[in-house]
């Protein structure tokens, strides 16, 4: 039987006007999972801001100021250690960390509390971790750009078979296919700076809900943190989590483009394609056949994007229909950022590795680049540029494939006889566009494979790794 008779008020931050202790059903329940304790540096962080904050109230005084600073310097010290860490009566980091300054300062310590609610503390924590964590996935995203980069670059001649429908389409610079998943996920890295920008309030003074009589310049500590400034609304600063929600689709998307290439990268490692073949280290066996290279990073990184995914509809769900302001509901906000993140950060330095290592099978993917009759279009358009209507051309093309077809030759292999057999409007110019590089050549278009484009692409590419590297370095807020 469990003895729920007296309050014991130290344990926790609330509970004086109850008669009974919480059940041990409840504190199982209510205590943080081990893994929000990650915050701990970030809430210091908001401590020692808010610590400012209460000088400027006169709650401290100059010298109780620095006692303050000195021993959150010391306790983030000790938890970084592992000197300091919480026991299972600390509810959460805030309860922890109160506990830990007040047995250390006494009465000093328990000071820090005013102004200030788990509610604002909760929301700032996480921010400040998001916004930090926002730039190490980009570095991480950022080595796995350069892989692509040094590939592409190595194989602006090598010309491969676009798909559609995953069927031999028309040809493309291999080159060009590897800068498309690039191209991905810059827009993903640029879906991350972007929510930044609307993540960069700051949720300190709003308190519970109201704001906060006591700190009444949240702009200052926003501004000590790193934030472009404090939230306009006081009962939005802790009710909302849509910045949450945001972070987890611009991750979510980021991994759904890295389940694209892990899944492209399955196919052509293959057998059936031996397009590429991915160094032994980053492949594992079969415990059974002992002939087995498989692509267990791709798999496995396919395999999480539907984790990330789960993690976004989890937020969503969370906050869906829930009243103003706060909601414990919105605790569910910490497992599913941390488990996207921590996710991100196995699966994004294993690929890059993977395709920074990976060999491309120059001869082979030619010869595949011709497969499937890729070069008909080729003969539409010469047809379409010599004034047959389109629709006309299309079927003139269409009966070209046939022939082939029935004769077993691929449309390379054509003659200016065979031509003049399936139509008369076929003439022997169009055997000057028939080859894979007079396909690529023709597309010269802004964003087409004509291997001048993909330079020229390749080249813009690097302002933008630059840009984003430029982004994350020059974060102000905290980094832990």
């Amino acid at each position: 039987m469990e003895n729920r008779d007296k309050p014991a008020a130290t344990e926790r931050l609330w509970g004086a006007r109850f008669k009974a202790l919480p059940s041990d059903a409840l504190k199982a329940l209510s205590r943080s999972e081990p893994s929000f304790f990650r915050l701990v540096p970030y809430d210091l962080a908001g401590s020692r801001a808010h610590a400012g904050e209460l000088k400027r109230a006169g709650i401290l005084d100059a010298d109780e100021l620095q006692a303050l600073l000195r021993e959150i310097d010391a306790v983030e010290s000790g938890f970084k250690s592992g000197a300091i860490q919480p026991v299972a009566a600390d509810e959460d980091v805030h309860t922890f960390l109160e506990r830990i300054l007040t047995e250390r300062l006494g009465a000093l310590g328990g000071k820090l509390r005013a102004g200030r609610s788990r509610n604002d503390q909760a929301a700032n924590d996480l921010r400040l971790y998001l916004r930090d964590r926002a730039r190490v996935i980009t570095g991480q995203a950022l080595e796995l750009q350069k892989a692509l980069v040094a590939q592409a670059r190595e194989h602006l001649g090598t010309i491969a078979s676009g798909f559609t429908h995953l069927q031999p389409a028309q040809p493309v610079l291999f080159a060009q296919q590897l800068m498309a998943h690039a191209q991905a996920i810059d827009r993903n890295l640029g879906r991350l700076a972007d929510w930044d920008r609307r993540a960069a309030r700051s949720p300190l003074g709003a308190a519970a809900l109201a704001g906060s009589a006591i700190c009444r310049n949240p702009e200052l500590s926003a501004a000590e943190l790193g934030y472009d400034a404090a939230c306009e609304n006081s009962i939005d600063a802790v009710a909302a989590r849509d910045h949450v929600a945001e972070f987890l689709f611009a991750t979510c998307m980021l991994a759904v483009e890295l389940s694209r290439l892990a899944e492209e990268t399955v196919l052509w490692s293959s057998a059936q394609f031996r397009w590429v073949e991915l160094d032994d280290g980053y492949c594992t066996g079969s415990s059974i056949m002992p002939q087995k290279k498989n692509p267990d990073i791709a798999e496995l990184t396919r395999g999480k994007a539907g984790r990330l995914i789960g993690n976004l509809v989890t937020m969503l769900s969370a906050i869906k229909s829930l009243p103003l302001s706060y909601n414990r509901d919105l605790a569910e906000d910490k497992a599913a950022s941390f488990d996207t993140i921590d996710t991100l950060a196995l699966v994004l330095p294993a690929m890059a590795g993977m395709i920074a290592t990976m060999k491309v099978n120059v001869e082979r993917v030619r010869r595949d680049a011709t497969s499937g009759f890729t070069l008909a279009t080729e003969v539409a358009d010469w047809l379409a540029l010599n004034g047959i209507p389109f629709s006309e051309a299309h079927e003139i093309t269409g009966a070209l494939v046939k022939f082939c077809e029935a004769h077993d030759i691929g449309l390379e292999d054509v003659t200016a006889q065979h031509l003049a057999d399936v139509d008369t409007r076929l003439k022997p110019a169009i055997l000057e566009r028939l080859s894979l590089e007079a396909a690529i050549a023709a597309r010269t278009g802004y964003g087409g494979t004509a291997p001048e484009r993909v330079a020229e692409q390749l080249e813009r590419f690097d302002a933008r790794i630059a840009a984003h590297t430029n982004w994350a370095s020059e974060y102000r807020g905290p980094q832990c």
